[in-house]
């Protein structure tokens, strides 16, 4: 039969869903990040108890799988001093003439709009371990100082 008389199911023209992608590397967390992470896994497997239409189900199923992931990697950061910038730990510095303050958190965790910015980040890989005062060199030749370290 020529296949200009057969009948194309309906899912032959959906886009694929794909697995959310895990990050690279470790899967450090901050003690927040990891109970974000466990109250998002408890609102999945909730959500999933409950009858649920086959795509909406098929999504839920497929957030589960990330954060199931997630979580089951999750390792808790060590605990920061305060002396040098690391997970955990809000950091000011200046760059341009202005100053602004991010709070250095894990992927999941991350939110620029909240000022939370995650450890793989290019400009937080370039203050990891730095102290009061330093004057970091960024990739795009710009310089920024190390201004405050407080425990988040």
């Amino acid at each position: 039969m020529s296949v200009a008389f057969r009948r194309e199911s309906d899912e032959e023209h959906l886009e694929p869903r794909f697995e959310l992608p895990i990050p690279p590397g470790p899967n450090l967390v901050t003690p927040r990040g990891l109970a974000l992470i466990e109250a998002r896994v408890a609102e999945l497997e909730a959500r999933l108890a409950d009858p649920l239409p086959e795509e909406e189900r098929n999504a839920v199923l497929r957030d589960a799988r990330y954060w199931h992931a997630r979580q089951a990697s999750a390792q808790l950061a060590p605990a920061p001093s305060g002396e040098t910038v690391a997970i955990g730990t809000l950091v000011t510095y200046r760059r341009d003439n202005q100053s602004r303050t991010v709070e250095i958190v894990g992927h999941d965790e991350s939110d620029p709009a909240t000022a939370r910015i995650g450890f793989n980040a290019p400009l937080v890989r370039a203050m990891l371990g730095a102290e009061l005062g330093d004057e970091i060199e960024l990739p795009n030749g710009h310089t920024l100082t190390i201004l405050a370290i407080a425990l988040a």
